[in-house]
Parts: structure tokens; C-alpha cells; sequence
């Protein structure tokens, strides 16, 4: 059975087991910018197995903070440097002379687009300009962007007439202010500068994975909203409008973007193109908030009205979670750390949401997950690993 078909099914994965009397002689070399993401972290899960098309590999990690407990099982040299810094970049990354492959999947959210434009495009332009004069076998960069290439950036939602769903790579960019375009264009003019590197762009919806540390991390915010509602006695409000709760979704899940970046890593047919990545499948939110409420024991209501805010909602609920956290012994955490509220209010009142993955499959990507599933999994990670009781 090929890799990216047991991935597909999602088959138990294998933790990478050294022979010591046979040490490893690497292919790969990638650097994961940041491992301790959404993506990052499914990456640093699955680049190292055996299995791992374009291996055996050899994984750098590079995060702004130390690394955390729940990252450290990972086979994976961790570099704490803050790429916002171009002289801490050029110091610790550029001495990474082995590596083949570079894995961005790190942003910041600053406030304003603008800002965003400025930050983000310094923080990629430097991490290119610290590897690639000096690691004379780099083949390949992936840059991760996301749905805003069609919508338009969070300052823009409701501003700006977005591309017509389903979204597909052909559509061009909006005549609006967006960061994704800044990167896009540094990735363009860096890969000139060497003979043979190549790349590609992945563009996500909506993640469904495991990070803390994610600024849009879906799954983790509404199992902390359901802890709430559930050491308060209440029902699982629907937060959303009527039209997102009815409305046709597809969201991505973190380990087969991960997936996805490998193949356009290693596959010649995916070199040098713009590619969606979501699951494949469809589903509506008003059964899986049925599923959410099942798994926490909560009774739950549909839409009221034009839809409730949770920023509100939870912006006095930070003494509940503290003792919410001592009582279950759960992972000692800050209310505002592990609620992304402002991002579950953007997805739950954007109605319906849907790519198209025609041009992954014609170039030959076939992973897919079912999104009920994948949704199950990362709530019962959110919970062995103590995050949520």
C-alpha cells in the first residue's frame, strides 16, 4: 500500500526507529519555519517516518519560542530564532548548509493588512536570504498562503466583492491589499537567483489540527467554548448565522496539507504551481456542532437571530477557565491563548465556503480525509494531551 494512500485512510503512523548500527543516510533535508504551527506541527510528525516519500529525512524546526512539551517527542532539531530578526535569522539559519527543502508555514497577525504585507514579507525574505546562498543543495520551497487568496484579507471580509465559490487557482488575485501576494512575489524573485530550485504555493481553507500556539486553530477554540459551557451548566450555543449553519463547507485537515507539501516537495508534476488543498469532502456545520456537543455532553441550540459574538461572549471568562484548569489539572494555559475567538466569530458567520481540488488530483495528489473524522481526532488529541478535559 503507497504512503499517500494509507495517509488517505488515515492509517496508524510509525514513529522513526534508528538503527544504531546502521546509521541513517538521509535524502531529505527539510526545514520546517514554523514547527510549532498548525501545520508545522503535523509536519514534524510526519516528515521523519520511514514511509515519508523523498526520505529518509532529516528535519530542521525553527519557532520564535522554546520548544514545548507537546512538540519535543517529534524527531526533530529544534532552533528557537525569531525570523522577524534578520541578523538572528542570517546567524542560526544560515549555518543549515544540508538542507534540500524549506516548509514555511508560519505567519504573524499584525494590525493592519498593511502591516501584515510589511511583517510577514520580512520575515520570509529573510529566511530566504539566510538559506539559500548557503545551501548549494536546496531543491524546493513550499510556501504556505491560504483561502484569503480568493476572499481577501479579514480587514476586507463584507468590503470587497470576493472570487465565486468554488474557489480555483486560476482565479486571480483581487485588487485588494494582501500579504499572501507579498510573499508570492519574494518567492518568485528569490528562486531566480538559483539555478534549478523550485516551488509551490499551498492554499489551505479552514484547519482542522493540534497547536496551541495557532493563531487560527478552529478545533482547539470551540472544545475550550464547549469546556465553558459545560462547567457552567449551559447549553452549546451556536455561535454562527443561519446561513453558516445550513451552508455547504469543506476545511482542510493539518496532517494532509502536511501531505500535500511533501508530494509538491518531491513530485516533478507539482513543481512551480499554485495548488488548494482541503479534503475532499463536504459537510455542514449543523452537524458537526452536534457532534462537538456529544463529545463534551452538551445539549445544544441552533443560530439566534444574526448570529452571537464569542469574543463577547468569552471576554470575562478568563477567571472560569483558570479554575476550570486547576479543578481538571489540565496544561496551565490563559484563556486568551487558547481561545481564538475572533477567528471562530469570522468562520462561523462566512456562510458557505467551498474549493475546488480538480488540480491537485490531475497532477496527482489523491489524499483526501473525511471531515467528520478528522474532526473527532483532533478533539481527542485537544484532550490527551490535557489542553481540554
Amino acid at each position: 500500500m503507497s504512503w499517500w494512500w494509507s495517509g488517505a485512510i488515515g492509517a496508524a503512523k510509525r514513529k522513526l526507529q534508528e538503527d544504531e548500527a546502521h546509521p541513517t543516510n538521509y535524502q531529505g533535508v527539510g526545514l520546517i519555519v514554523g514547527v510549532t504551527g498548525i501545520v508545522g506541527n503535523s509536519l514534524a510528525e510526519i516528515l521523519p517516518l520511514r514511509d515519508t516519500p523523498g526520505g529518509p529525512w532529516k528535519v530542521y524546526g525553527v519557532a520564535r519560542r522554546p520548544q514545548p512539551a507537546w512538540n519535543a517527542d517529534n524527531c526533530v532539531e529544534y532552533i528557537q530564532c525569531d525570523v522577524f530578526d534578520p541578523e538572528e535569522t542570517s546567524s542560526k539559519l544560515s549555518k543549515l548548509t544540508d538542507v534540500t527543502h524549506i516548509f514555511y508555514v508560519t505567519w504573524a497577525n499584525m494590525g493592519s493588512e498593511a502591516e501584515n504585507c510589511r511583517v510577514n514579507g520580512d520575515m520570509f525574505r529573510n529566511v530566504l536570504s539566510a538559506v539559500i546562498p548557503n545551501a548549494p543543495n536546496l531543491q524546493h520551497i513550499c510556501l504556505q498562503t491560504g483561502r484569503k487568496h480568493y476572499i481577501g484579507p479579514f480587514e476586507a471580509l463584507g468590503k470587497i466583492e470576493p472570487h465565486d465559490p468554488p474557489y480555483h487557482e486560476e482565479m486571480p488575485r483581487l485588487d485588494v491589499e494582501n500579504f499572501y501576494h507579498v510573499q508570492e512575489d519574494i518567492l518568485f524573485e528569490e528562486v531566480r537567483k538559483k539555478e534549478g530550485l523550485t516551488w509551490s504555493v499551498h492554499r489551505p481553507g479552514v484547519i482542522f489540527g493540534f497547536s496551541p500556539y495557532s493563531m487560527m486553530n478552529a478545533i482547539g477554540t470551540l472544545c475550550v467554548y464547549a469546556t465553558i459551557c459545560k462547567h457552567e451548566g449551559l447549553p452549546l450555543r451556536f455561535p454562527g448565522t443561519q446561513d453558516t449553519w445550513n451552508g455547504y463547507w469543506d476545511v482542510s485537515d493539518a496532517d494532509l496539507i502536511a501531505e500535500h507539501h511533501i508530494w509538491a516537495a518531491v513530485d516533478p508534476f507539482a513543481k512551480n504551481e499554485a495548488f488548494n488543498c482541503s479534503n475532499g469532502d463536504v459537510f455542514k456545520w449543523k452537524h458537526l456542532w452536534k457532534v462537538l456537543a456529544e463529545q463534551f455532553g452538551l445539549e445544544f441550540h441552533e443560530p439566534e437571530g444574526q448570529g452571537l459574538s464569542l469574543e463577547k461572549m468569552m471576554k470575562d471568562k478568563g477567571p472560569v477557565w483558570d479554575e476550570i484548569v486547576r479543578e481538571k489539572g489540565l496544561v496551565p494555559t490563559k484563556l486568551e491563548e487558547v481561545g481564538q475567538w475572533w477567528f471562530a466569530d469570522v468562520v462561523l458567520s462566512a456562510g458557505s465556503s467551498l474549493d475546488s481540488m480538480n488540480k491537485s488530483k490531475e497532477h496527482g495528489f489523491l489524499g483526501f480525509r473525511n471531515s467528520k473524522s478528522s474532526f473527532l481526532s483532533w478533539i481527542d488529541k485537544m484532550k490527551a494531551y490535557k489542553f481540554v478535559p
